[in-house]
């Protein structure tokens, strides 16, 4: 599928988790319009275990190879996206929070390229999704600075600034309650583990979190993602800050659709 410029309108965009890695072939434009559409189903494989750089490519390839058999599947020239549960500098992981240590230092661009015999691009999860809300989720049009704060087994962050992605924002990892990170304190997880109602988590963890970050970035949105943002009846009546605070339009699917839009744009630079 091609726009009126002749160009493959379509991309794959890969999400990796720590439970599932999924994948889909992402519309991005139909003519003049945008879309922002999963074009057919996802397609998923559990994570391997142990999650190491070369068992995660393998799996990752598997899932490329189903997209890439389907009748409206991408150009083959086009660079695949792929979204990673950690901090990407230059297509090199620098951290592993939530993965497998064994990354850490590995080339994921290359690494991936080469199992994949295509070009890459590879940015975090969270910056995936954030990057998704803002274009075609509940920061759509929004003009000025978008933070999407997505909560699960950590908290992840991701800053869009007039349409433009600032990366690794990583306000997970702030020092809070006494030194302790953030997401070991306000995640989903959290609440999950210390057995906290929905009230008390959002008032004594999610609101001076969130009204710390607020201090810090001033931003003209706030959109709450991850999997807790399928039931906001539970804890958005207890937050309250200057800026508007939503929660995600595009829950599962933001990395994918992240990913494959992170691609489109890095591949029209080039």
């Amino acid at each position: 599928m091609a726009d009126s410029s002749g160009k493959s309108s379509t991309y794959i965009g890969i999400d990796i988790g720590g439970t599932g890695i999924k994948g889909g072939i992402v519309r991005l434009k139909s003519g003049h319009d945008t879309n922002g559409e999963l074009h057919g189903s996802r397609f998923r494989i559990p994570t391997p275990r142990p999650a190491t750089p070369e068992h995660v490519a393998d799996t990752v390839a598997e899932i490329v190879a189903e997209l890439d058999s389907r009748p409206k599947a991408p150009q083959s020239s086009n660079p695949v996206g792929i979204c990673f549960p950690a901090v990407i500098h230059h297509g090199i992981c620098l951290s592993a929070n939530n993965i497998d240590p064994s990354w850490v230092g590995a080339e994921v661009a290359d690494l991936f390229s080469a199992r994949l015999e295509r070009e890459v691009r590879v940015l975090n999860d969270a910056d995936a999704a954030g990057l998704a809300e803002s274009r075609f989720g509940a920061g759509v049009d929004k003009a000025g600075t978008v933070l999407t704060i997505t909560l699960g087994t950590g908290i992840g962050s991701a800053l869009v600034h007039d349409g433009v992605l600032i990366p690794n924002l990583e306000l997970g990892s702030l020092e809070f309650w006494g030194g302790s990170m953030a997401e070991k304190k306000a995640s989903a997880a959290a609440r999950e583990r210390e057995d906290l109602d929905w009230q008390v988590y959002a008032k004594e963890r999610l609101q001076p979190y969130l009204t710390h970050v607020e201090r810090l970035f001033s931003p003209d949105l706030v959109i709450i993602g991850g999997g807790i943002s399928k039931r906001p009846d539970d804890f958005m009546p207890y937050l309250s800050l200057r800026a508007p605070i939503v929660t995600a339009d595009m829950t599962n699917n933001a990395g994918i659709i992240g990913a494959a839009l992170f691609a489109s744009e890095a591949s029209a630079s080039n």
